[in-house]
């Protein structure tokens, strides 16, 4: 994606059924690591000290990919064509800011890095099982017109 497939992307941004579902994905994901994983689910295993495999530890990366990517989605992209390479780039940005945490003064934390490659992968599944291609094939990448459908 070139600087001016970005600009022509805004430009022609239009409120369609492919980004209300990317948006109410983004969106979901969002409420329920604020709702649930951040004020029920990790205070609970905190709490308890109960091994959950660093779970509650990367909820934030977990459900704060999810929201990243589907919004990237449905603000760059107006067809399915441009979705699969949104989602790797969304990961990988949210990986390089993970590998950046040094910088502010964090440690770098693997498994948060995991989790992130973890949920894009999810993603890479939601994606493509929401909006996986269900075209007719064509024979001989002939152009599929009225005249051929129609049996005559």
């Amino acid at each position: 994606m070139t600087f001016n497939d970005f600009k022509t992307e805004l430009r022609n941004w239009k409120f369609t059924k492919y980004k209300v579902i990317n948006l109410t994905i983004g969106i979901l994901s969002l409420l329920i690591y604020e709702f649930i994983g951040r004020q029920i689910y990790r205070p609970f295993i905190y709490a308890n000290k109960i091994n959950d495999f660093h779970i509650a530890d990367t909820l934030g990366n977990t459900f704060g990919t999810m929201p990243t990517i589907f919004f990237l989605i449905a603000i760059l992209s107006n067809d399915k064509t441009k979705g699969n390479y949104l989602v790797k780039l969304g990961t990988l940005s949210v990986v390089i800011f993970e590998l950046a945490h040094p910088l502010l003064g964090k440690p770098i934390d693997i498994w948060d890095i995991v989790a992130t490659i973890l949920t894009g992968f999810i993603c890479h599944i939601i994606y493509n099982s929401i909006f996986k291609d269900r075209q007719p094939e064509q024979k001989n990448n002939e152009p599929l017109t009225a005249a051929k459908t129609q049996r005559g």
